[in-house]
């Protein structure tokens, strides 16, 4: 079965390539599938929800390619800054530009709302909706998964991307951006989410 993942996001490329590598699964991406990009892929992800823009994006490049389509919509979101930075962790600090430059600015903007913070304020979780339509006039099925963790005072490791180098994991001990890519997606947000696809994609005999 060829699967149509809808993110133009670099990093998120790669993780899901790891992720469904076991999969059986025949991946494409916009790119691949001869969508190019369109400045109205920018108001795909005005929601108010994870599953909002999940679902419109989803429903989108499902209608663009006629491929069984899954998006992802996920992000940070900080107890303290009342679940900010939230829909809008891409966007955090306003920054545009490559993914690299936009990932440093947006870190540096969370450390600076939480500095002399204490641990306690510091608590934080990732939340990964994925969308995925079989075909374009099909009901969608969601699937959802959570990391928790807490932003620690500096960025440590460089691996991942976004937020990675700023959350410390409860289930690692360490930093996402620290851990191998085997110990990030054995429990990280997206890992939980893309496992429950396959796992429906494989009962459905897909």
């Amino acid at each position: 079965m060829t699967l149509l993942v809808a993110t133009r996001s670099v990093g998120k490329e790669r993780e899901i390539r790891r992720l469904l590598a076991d999969s059986g699964l025949s991946l494409r991406f916009p790119d691949d599938a001869g969508v190019p990009w369109r400045g109205n892929e920018e108001t795909l992800e005005t929601g108010s929800t994870f599953e909002a823009n999940a679902l419109r994006k989803a429903e989108y490049f499902a209608r663009k390619t006629g491929l069984p389509t899954v998006a992802d919509d996920s992000g940070l979101e900080v107890i303290a800054l009342g679940g900010a930075p939230g829909i809008r962790s891409k966007r955090f600090s306003g920054v545009e530009g490559p993914e690299e430059e936009v990932d440093r600015a947006n870190n540096a903007e969370l450390l600076r709302r939480l500095a002399g913070a204490p641990e306690a304020k510091r608590r934080a979780r990732y939340l990964c909706v994925l969308v995925y339509f079989g075909r374009p006039d099909a009901v969608p099925q969601a699937f959802r998964g959570i990391c928790n963790g807490r932003i620690l005072e500096a960025a440590r490791g460089t691996s991942g991307f976004g937020y990675d180098p700023v959350f410390l994991s409860d289930d690692l001990g360490k930093s996402f951006g620290e851990a191998t890519p085997e110990e990030k997606d054995g429990v990280s947000h997206r890992g939980q989410a893309f496992r429950e696809l396959a796992a429906q994609l494989g009962k459905s005999g897909v």
